[in-house]
C-alpha cells in the first residue's frame, strides 16, 4: 500500500490502448447467483454522471471532471454520440461505463468501473465485455480506445489487455491530490 496526503504531488503512468477488430467473444452471461441489469441513461443530468464518477473513482483519484463547467458536461452527456450505461443490481448502481463515439470511426471507452462494494463479485469482466460489445455495435466503429493509469485499480491494464485492447503509448504524468489517497500499487 502506498499512502499519500491531500496536496501531495504524485507521478504516475498513463497507458493508451486500442482494439482494431471486434473481439470474437459473444455476449457474456451474468455470473451465477448475480442479478443485475444494464440501463442506458437517456439525456442524463450532469449530477447523475458525477455521482457515478465519484462512487467508482474516489479510490483512484478521479477528480479531473469536477473542473469541467456543468453546462459543458451536460452538453457532452446529451450528445447523441455519447452513451452512459449503469449497472444496476439489488436496487442500487454497482458500476457504469461511458462510450464516446464523437470521433468518426472510433469509440472511446471513456469511463468504466465498479463501485467498491461490487468489486470482487464477478461483475467486472461481465461489464467490460458488455461495454466492448456495445461499443463495437455502434455503426461505423472501426476502432475502440481506452486509457488507464497506475492510479486506477491494479488489475485495470491487465483486464483491458485480456479482452483485446493493445497498448499503443505510455506517458508519465503528475498531479496534485485533492484528498488523502491510498494506492495498492507503485505509481511508476
Amino acid at each position: 500500500m502506498f499512502a499519500y496526503k491531500a496536496g501531495d504531488t504524485v507521478e504516475y503512468r498513463v497507458t493508451w490502448l486500442e482494439m482494431t477488430q471486434r473481439p470474437a467473444f459473444g455476449w457474456p452471461s451474468l455470473p451465477v447467483g448475480r442479478e443485475a441489469v444494464l440501463l442506458k441513461a437517456e439525456t442524463p443530468p450532469w449530477w447523475y454522471f458525477l455521482a457515478l464518477y465519484d462512487a467508482v473513482g474516489r479510490d483512484y483519484a478521479w477528480t479531473d471532471l469536477h473542473d469541467m463547467p456543468r453546462e459543458a458536461m451536460g452538453d457532452w452527456l446529451r450528445d447523441s454520440d455519447v452513451a452512459l450505461y449503469t449497472l444496476m443490481g439489488q436496487g442500487w448502481p454497482q458500476g457504469f461505463f461511458l462510450l464516446d463515439a464523437r470521433e468518426a470511426g472510433t469509440c472511446d471507452l471513456a469511463y468504466f468501473g465498479l463501485v467498491p462494494e461490487a468489486v470482487g463479485r464477478g461483475l467486472g469482466s461481465w461489464l467490460l465485455q458488455s461495454a466492448i460489445l456495445t461499443g463495437w455495435g455502434i455503426p461505423g466503429v472501426a476502432r475502440m480506445t481506452v486509457n488507464t493509469c497506475t492510479l486506477d485499480h491494479p488489475r485495470a491494464l491487465i483486464q483491458y489487455q485480456r479482452f483485446g485492447f493493445r497498448p499503443v503509448r505510455t506517458e508519465n504524468q503528475s498531479r496534485v491530490l485533492t484528498r488523502d489517497q491510498v494506492f495498492r500499487q507503485p505509481l511508476l
